[in-house]
């Protein structure tokens, strides 16, 4: 997922960033294939980065959890050992660097889970790239994220797999003609999902009334909402993080906005609908997890986690918790917890994997490829649209 400045600004800070990177390098850090990621034992060091502490961190907090509990898992069986250095990058891209780096310099992790948001993956992967390190995203969804190098995988379904199936089932359910759109324009994910939603909807012949912008952050969407309301579309379609994304469903159902809202993968937490309430009640959205599935996987993951967390694991533990089972697979059939280049040749040949979120694999460009559920919120609740 995502948080966004002005380009400039972004290729400035990745490029320092690799500068630092090949400096680091120079001194002693782990830029070959074989850097050190062991612990004592032989235990693969794994590096996370996650959005821990600010306004997303239900986001990170999930994330860390259900990478917690696929460690227990994996050591616990046995065949390979894991120690997760974990990193706080408060959604912030200079966070989210120096932590990238001081885990593969420092730390000399064997690969890294993470970070949370795209914005944050398009300032770090380069230097995860430079550095030979494989670096997973399991929430990072704009487009083009695995494109900055050969070594950045993730098993989180770009918006471009996610939203279009989302737009054409809730044309088909309610007969949508005409819809609006509002998407914060300061986040590189939304901005990304926002792109995909127009071309969606455009494929689905529909018609777009007007599109709204916000940022992240704000709390009053009246103008917007006001000027979508006088223009009566069929839905408002969505690209933004929960938090405001709750405050656009409370204000429109305040104003009698009562249309269905479809949202991009921002919306898939539950902190969505604590935060909205019944204001949340049919919105809409795709995601590979859904927790209704009758697979005896999916069940165990859940009671594994509630008896941990006592709560119900969302999208973003669920991937997070697949991911590590990717990479333990990964680092077993490559039969080493240090060597990063056949580590990662080993994550880039996963075919044939079954988790918790259902079949996965990675394509030629080690995005996931895989089957979505789209979801509606009703009686407070995800369930399966149909």
């Amino acid at each position: 997922m995502i948080s966004m400045r002005k380009s400039m600004k972004k290729f400035g800070a990745a490029a320092l960033a690799m500068l630092f990177t090949v400096t680091a390098a120079g001194c002693g850090g782990g830029s070959t294939s074989t850097q050190g990621g062991t612990a004592a034992g032989g235990t693969a060091k794994i590096g996370v980065v996650s959005y821990l502490s600010g306004g997303g961190a239900a986001y990170g907090e999930a994330i860390r959890q259900g990478l917690e509990l696929a460690r227990d898992e994996i050591n616990a069986k046995g065949k390979v050992k894991i120690e997760l250095v974990i990193e706080d990058s408060k959604g912030e891209k200079n966070e989210a660097i120096n932590a990238t780096n001081k885990l593969i310099h420092k730390d000399n992790v064997v690969a890294i889970v993470g970070p949370t948001l795209s914005g944050e993956m398009f300032a770090v992967g380069p230097i995860a790239s430079q550095a030979g390190v494989s670096i997973m995203g399991t929430s990072t969804t704009a487009e083009g994220i695995t494109d900055i190098g050969n070594t950045v995988f993730r098993n989180s379904l770009p918006e471009s797999l996610a939203i279009p199936p989302a737009v054409k089932k809730a044309k088909e359910k309610f007969g949508l003609k005409k819809v609006a759109i509002m998407y914060s324009n300061n986040n590189d994910f939304a901005v990304s999902g926002f792109k995909t939603f127009e071309k969606a909807i455009k494929e689905n012949g529909m018609e777009i009334v007007t599109t709204e912008t916000f940022a992240d952050k704000d709390t009053d969407f009246s103008a917007q909402l006001t000027k979508i309301a006088s223009l009566q579309p069929d839905a408002i379609m969505v690209a933004g993080l929960y938090q405001e994304a709750a405050l656009i469903l409370k204000k429109a159902r305040e104003i009698g906005l009562n249309v269905p809202v479809v949202g991009n993968n921002g919306f898939n937490s539950p902190q969505l609908i604590k935060a909205a309430g019944s204001a949340a009640e049919g919105a809409i959205v795709a995601s590979p997890w859904y927790p209704g599935k009758d697979d005896a996987t999916v069940k165990n993951f859940i009671a594994a986690y509630k008896a941990k967390y006592n709560k119900e694991p969302d999208q973003f533990a669920a991937q997070a918790y697949d991911a590590l089972y990717i990479i333990a697979d990964a680092l077993e059939k490559a039969g080493t917890t240090s060597d990063v280049k056949k580590v990662r040749d080993s994550l880039a040949a996963v075919k044939d994997f079954h988790g918790v979120t259902g079949n996965f694999a990675f394509d030629a460009n080690r995005n996931p490829a895989m089957d979505v559920t789209v979801l509606i919120v009703k009686d407070g609740k995800f369930t399966e649209l149909k």
